[in-house]
């Protein structure tokens, strides 16, 4: 198989802007990992006009697709954690090339998870966590129970994924698995959610109050890097807070997210005058009872 596919890494290799080049083979038991072909060839760029290029070969009844990616598009997934698979192929994958230690090296930081990276992790899956666990809440409140039990579902992915970052880990492809050893108390939860036969009512109300406090009990290392970075000055708008580049990533969930953490009297509201009566600018600031 190898044998095959040289020729078409052995090229890219041979190229100054190749960084590093990993083959990642099947297994049977975790095809999803692999889209269904048989390997994949990873090869990461220093730069490229597109952030991803993919091909997709076939031989010996069997298939390969090639992935190039940009040092940048890989950093963005690894930070945000929107492509999954990257982690089980930066890990589980065999290292064909190797520039200056660059794969060595990226596996090593991985393995390690340095802490500022996982601050940053955990606030944006906090953050992804409220939005569902509120926008859930008002499905339920208004018996719309099956979009309800949608939210409740990703919201509980979401603390799972939120438990494995504070454990150390990357949360990966089988994230229940992870969570079953990491933090049985949320992997319950999950399990009594779709197997309890339980109306449907019933399971989501139960649900609803246990996620409460699970969410309670994680709040301050959630929120610990938002309130880092809102920390440097006093006052903030809110297109302040969005255009931040630190705080830019939480997206379309940062709104819900300050609201959250007004109501929880972490954030409070400055009423501040403009030239219409009655109208006042909205800003905002960590409460002076945040340590």
């Amino acid at each position: 198989m190898e044998d095959i596919l040289r020729p078409i890494y052995q090229e890219r290799a041979s190229q100054v802007n190749t960084l590093g080049v990993l083959m990642i083979e099947k297994n049977q038991k975790e095809m999803p990992v692999t889209d269904m072909f048989d390997v994949v060839l990873l090869i990461i760029v220093k730069e490229a006009e597109q952030p991803v290029f993919i091909k997709h070969y076939s031989y010996l009844e069997k298939k390969a697709s090639l992935h190039i990616v940009s040092e940048k598009q890989l950093n963005e997934w690894i930070m945000l954690g929107s492509n999954r698979k990257i982690f089980d192929w930066l890990y589980n994958g065999r290292t064909l090339f190797d520039r200056n230690e660059y794969v060595s090296n990226l596996k090593m930081e991985l393995q390690e998870f340095p802490f500022y990276g996982r601050k940053l992790k955990m606030g944006l899956e906090f953050a992804k966590l409220i939005r569902r666990y509120m926008d859930g809440k008002v499905f339920f409140e208004n018996k719309n129970y099956l979009d309800a039990y949608n939210h409740v579902v990703h919201s509980l992915h979401h603390l799972a994924r939120l438990a494995v970052i504070e454990n150390g880990f990357h949360p990966e492809v089988t994230v229940w698995h992870q969570v079953k050893q990491i933090e049985p108390e949320i992997y319950k939860l999950y399990e009594e959610l779709v197997n309890s036969e339980e109306p449907l009512e019933k399971r989501l109300e139960l649900l609803f109050l246990a996620s409460e406090f699970l969410i309670h009990s994680r709040t301050k290392i959630g929120i610990n890097h938002i309130i880092d970075v809102m920390k440097d000055k006093e006052y903030w708008s809110f297109n302040d807070i969005l255009i931040h580049p630190e705080l830019s990533i939480y997206s379309v969930d940062l709104g819900m997210l300050v609201e959250y953490l007004i109501e929880k009297n972490i954030i409070e509201v400055v009423k501040m005058e403009t030239k219409g009566q009655k109208l006042f600018h909205r800003y905002y600031t960590v409460s002076k009872k945040i340590s």
